[in-house]
């Protein structure tokens, strides 16, 4: 190694952001690892790189003693005292022992543990950035698809589409641009595992978030979320202004605000309701598109009772207990839903 390799450090420390000291420190403790396994591992051996020209010498550490039993970890006094006088019994003297044919071990050893520090500093920063984007939406481009899993490139790195986070019925083609939700960020020894969603209730939010200026300035606030991903889905907002609409914000001028959504999530369709400290005004406003008669609600059990005309009960309740289902996740309360006929 010489002084060009000290400049490729230097380089590398303003490129990649990784310190020039903190590479030499880690080339050193290698070095020490590959000196005691090409010249013998008893030795009590350190390494030292000039931080000027680069040059690697070798020195063994060795205790000064009146009897040499090891003459890999000791020497007499006399022999120190060749060396320098200020050496008394009980000092160590480092004795330089760096061998002939090191140089090329050296630079190997080198490159290894650079490329390796390289590689582990761009994992760090792979994921300082994920981290930072975890509970928020990323676009991605499908890659492959693996034992059922979608394989989504985001940038530098990959992350996996597991089927559960997959959206029933829809089909992931090589080269698709989807926008994904990041639920979890994970250290491992392969670098950062980011984990993904198309079906979680995040998505949703993150989306209105992005399409909807009021919830992003904060005059409308989403209260509630809930989701049956490719199906359907209701949203509670509120506005803390009286003069914002806050149903009317997220719908957008002529629909197009959530038709955007709409697309995105491949026809989902998406119940717009807006929230209501009043628990019965909620409830009824939860089971839209139906019309509600009347709601009785017992705070104690936190349970609701609805009534609807005959007509709306199958719109009511929906397909297979959907609207039902949704309402009741979406407040929170345990609804149960009678027509007007079966009410009386």
């Amino acid at each position: 190694m010489n002084s060009e390799f000290i400049g490729a450090l230097e380089q590398i420390e303003r490129e990649k952001q990784i310190s020039k000291e903190v590479l030499i420190e880690a080339i050193e403790a290698a070095l020490i690892s590959a000196y005691k396994r090409n010249f013998g591992s008893s030795q009590n051996v350190f390494v030292n790189v000039d931080r000027i020209t680069g040059e690697v010498r070798v020195y063994a550490k060795k205790k000064v003693v009146e009897t040499v039993e090891n003459d890999l970890l000791e020497i007499s006094l006399e022999q120190a005292h060749q060396i320098s006088k200020k050496y008394d019994l009980g000092d160590y003297v480092d004795i330089e022992v760096t061998p002939k044919a090191f140089g090329r071990i050296a630079a190997q050893t080198a490159k290894q543990v650079v490329v390796q520090r390289i590689r582990e500093a761009e994992r760090g920063v792979i994921y300082d950035e994920f981290i930072s984007k975890e509970d928020d939406i990323v676009t991605g481009v499908v890659q492959r698809t693996e034992k059922k899993n979608v394989i989504v490139e985001l940038g530098r790195t990959e992350a996996i589409l597991t089927p559960n986070e997959q959206m029933p019925g829809e089909v992931y083609n090589f080269n698709d641009r989807i926008k994904v939700y990041v639920t979890e960020v994970k250290k491992t020894t392969k670098g950062p595992l980011i984990l993904i969603s198309r079906t979680h209730p995040g998505l949703v939010k993150r989306l209105f978030e992005k399409e909807v200026p009021e919830i992003y300035d904060g005059i409308v606030e989403i209260k509630s979320i809930s989701r049956e991903a490719g199906s359907r889905t209701k949203i509670a907002v509120y506005s803390s202004d009286p003069n914002v609409d806050p149903v009317g914000a997220c719908v957008g001028p002529k629909g197009s605000r959530v038709q955007v959504i709409v697309d995105e999530l491949k026809g989902e369709k998406i119940d717009i309701i807006e929230w209501s400290p009043d628990p019965a005004k909620y409830i009824a406003a939860s089971l839209s598109p139906a019309k509600v008669l009347s709601v009785t609600v017992n705070e104690e059990e936190k349970s609701a009772k609805v009534v609807v005309p005959d007509y709306q009960l199958s719109l009511a309740i929906g397909k297979e207990g959907q609207n039902a289902r949704l309402a009741a996740k979406l407040t929170g309360w345990k609804i149960d839903i009678k027509s007007e006929s079966q009410a009386d």
